[in-house]
């Protein structure tokens, strides 16, 4: 089963999860806005996309420019501005065992399947 960090909101989250029930996938769906991963889920996710929590950041979210635009952080604080601040993880984020990808553009999501 895949797992996908949904925001039912985008339009590329919802394409990415259209793509991957039409791929025949049995998806766990996880609205991240609501049920917000983790520190130590966060860092698992981040290991599974060979990427740096800075790169997963949406850049051009209002609460980062407000907050955060100009500002260096370490790994474990960007993590947890991140878990506080849910609006600012990229999405969607598709998992799959020990790989993931984001979806973005969705057809990413099939490298991984």
């Amino acid at each position: 089963m895949v797992k996908i960090y949904h925001n039912r909101m985008c339009s590329k989250s919802r394409q990415t999860l259209e793509l991957l029930h039409t791929a025949g996938q049995e998806v766990e769906v996880v609205e991240y806005l609501k049920d917000t991963p983790t520190a130590a889920e966060l860092k698992q996710v981040l290991t599974k996309l060979n990427m740096k929590p800075e790169q997963l950041l949406r850049k051009g979210e209002k609460v980062y420019k407000e907050q955060f635009a100009g500002k260096s952080h370490t790994d474990e604080e960007w993590i947890r501005i991140m878990v506080e601040n849910p609006s600012l993880i990229e999405r969607p984020i598709v998992v799959n065992g020990d790989k993931a990808v984001i979806g973005r553009p969705p057809e990413n999501v099939l490298t991984i399947l």
